[in-house]
């Protein structure tokens, strides 16, 4: 049995929340939810803030038709959410981009079969620069982001995690950055159902990520939509799919819940790879 390395970095996938929820003095409607998930995601950023040299992220809001990564050197802003107060359409988040990485990054998905685009203008999402704004405040890490593929084949994003793996060996910090459960209805419709909803997908999600058998790990992820609550929890899959990408990207590494707990009544957890 392979067990966890010491000598690269883990992956994560992490919850990023409902729109600019970091900026709102609200934090839409639910201060104790999202003030655990600042909480995390400040943490990680103190842990792995000095430890890694680059960040990769992989955001529920792109999709391409190819694996698009972003060469741009200093990405502007894309603000992807409507409907909010004006000042959240003026936020910044200035991390620099790194074109060698996105070179490498590139590199590694063509040297696996995948035919790839490259993006220079496009800016950061919220899927990105939300989470990131409370882990990496300072935003002086270079950021490449890296799209899902349009159809969110759980394999073929399988694929992509195991082709970025050798970059966790060069000190770059993969992100994968989604929810582990987002259906709008189900959020506006609240009360039990959601908690309950929400709750059962989410111990399955665990329990298939927390399994030692990495191959029926993988089986399982690919075959979500079998599970307890699936649609229910996620009736279009673009918020679980980066999940795919971190399970492919860990290997042979384990993965664990390292983060629970509930937004605007919803269970939604982060998980930590290696």
């Amino acid at each position: 049995m392979i067990m966890n390395s010491s000598d690269k970095l883990p992956v994560f996938f992490i919850p990023h929340g409902g729109g600019p929820w970091n900026v709102m003095d609200d934090s839409m409607g639910d201060p104790e939810g999202y003030g655990k998930l600042t909480e995390y995601l400040k943490k990680l950023g103190q842990e792995f803030g000095r430890k890694a040299r680059s960040l990769l992220i992989i955001s529920a809001h792109w999709e391409e038709p190819l694996p698009t990564v972003h060469f741009g050197k200093n990405p502007g802003m894309y603000y992807d959410y409507y409907g909010f107060p004006e000042f959240t359409y003026h936020i910044e988040w200035k991390a620099p981009g790194n074109p060698d990485l996105a070179a490498d990054v590139d590199q590694l998905l063509r040297a696996s079969g995948f035919k790839t685009a490259h993006e220079t203008e496009r800016g950061y999402d919220h899927g990105t620069f939300v989470p990131m704004m409370e882990a990496f405040p300072q935003a002086n890490l270079p950021t490449v982001q890296l799209s899902l593929v349009q159809g969110l084949d759980p394999a073929i994003h399988i694929a992509i995690g195991k082709a970025l793996e050798p970059l966790r060996s060069e000190d770059v910090l993969i992100i994968c950055s989604g929810m582990s459960y987002h259906n709008m209805r189900g959020f506006m419709a609240g009360g039990n159902y959601l908690g309950r909803v929400s709750k059962q997908f989410d111990d399955w999600l665990t329990a298939a990520i927390e399994t030692k058998d990495i191959e029926k790990r993988n089986e399982l992820l690919i075959h979500w939509k079998d599970a307890p609550a699936a649609l229910e929890s996620h009736p279009r899959s673009e918020h679980l799919v980066p999940l795919f990408v971190a399970a492919g990207a860990a290997g042979e590494d384990f993965g664990y819940k390292n983060f629970s707990g509930t937004i605007m009544g919803a269970t939604v957890s982060s998980f930590k790879f290696g």
